[in-house]
């Protein structure tokens, strides 16, 4: 009787400390395995890099995860409403967030107040890749060339606009760089998004942009804008006869933009293995690197303390390049 009183009183025990696992959590000798769909929350609106990135990531995902992987666009105020939709939701998995250069190594140089903090509030889960930037001009503007661009710029000192997909924005940030090196004014206009950009760009509302090869190319072959640079170290082997902005005389120059998963911060480790096991089998697959090759996109795919400090990193660098520029949130 007595040894059947310490059987239940153990069972009772076990139960209770089971009843404390929060629900939605991993226990950390469980493989996760998701129950209903993840979503994948971007800071811009669709038609650029993040954008392509995250639903080519997101479609084979879903493949392993055996649940649908939904994007979510939600541009505006640089990245920070999307940033903290997901630094606010449950740390379960179900909620990840694309990050990028601007959210994660710009916003908090150029946002003294910013209302999330990249270390506290999210936990890396993978870089996915690195994406050049290439500078552009409307076909409406009198100049198809890098040294043209500049010379009229010169010419018209603060008369001419380039558009980007926000503030703290990759394109911004690479043609913050671009003026720096050159001595050039021209005036951002910041877009809630890189669809909205291009929209006024084609127009010649605005005279200039930079933006990753996903969201330019296409526009080259059509017609309706000529890509004058790149900023990428080389040439890239999709636009061999466009010259890099280091090679047209500023040495050293270099700007591309990179794309990661995160999670909120508290999301158990099972969880955060399991997402970045299945970022890399994304990665490694052959949609992917099609898709990732086709726009110039340097595949990466990391481990989560990695990215992590790749993220520091990037905040030291491009830290500098914000004060340099004198940049400041609107």
């Amino acid at each position: 009787m007595k040894s059947n009183a310490f059987r239940y009183m153990f069972a009772g025990l076990a139960v209770a400390a089971t009843a404390t696992i929060p629900f939605g959590a991993a226990r950390a000798d469980a493989v996760w395995e998701p129950e209903r769909p993840v979503r994948i929350v971007v800071p811009y609106g669709p038609g650029g890099s993040s954008d392509v990135i995250a639903r080519a990531i997101g479609a084979e995902m879903a493949k392993g995860l055996g649940q649908a992987v939904v994007i979510e666009n939600k541009g505006g105020s640089q990245g920070v409403i999307a940033m903290q939709d997901v630094a606010r939701a449950r740390p379960d998995g179900y909620s990840l967030v694309l990050g990028h250069v601007g959210t994660l190594a710009v916003n908090p140089a150029m946002m003294p107040n910013l209302p999330y903090d990249v270390k506290k509030d999210f936990a890396p889960i993978t870089l996915l890749a690195k994406v050049p930037m290439i500078f552009a001009v409307s076909a409406q503007v009198p100049v198809t060339t890098f040294e043209a661009f500049i010379e009229m710029a010169r010419k018209q000192p603060g008369q001419l606009n380039y558009g980007s997909a926000g503030n703290g924005s990759a394109g911004h940030l690479a043609f913050e760089m671009l003026k720096t090196a050159t001595g050039i004014q021209v005036q951002h206009i910041p877009y809630k998004g890189t669809g909205a950009q291009i929209t006024d760009l084609i127009a010649g509302r605005t005279q200039a942009a930079s933006a990753g090869t996903p969201g330019l190319l296409p526009l080259a072959k059509a017609g309706q804008v000529h890509i004058i640079a790149v900023g990428s170290r080389k040439r890239l082997e999709v636009l061999p006869d466009v010259p890099t902005v280091a090679e047209r005389g500023y040495p050293g120059f270099e700007s591309s933009q990179w794309f990661g998963l995160l999670a909120p911060a508290g999301t158990p480790q099972p969880v955060i293995d399991r997402l970045n096991q299945e970022a890399l089998k994304a990665l490694r697959s052959a949609s992917v690197q099609t898709r990732l090759e086709h726009d110039s996109s340097e595949m990466v795919g990391w481990g989560p303390q990695k990215f992590a400090s790749f993220i520091d990193d990037e905040a030291v660098r491009w830290g500098k390049v914000v004060r340099q520029a004198n940049l400041q949130s609107n």
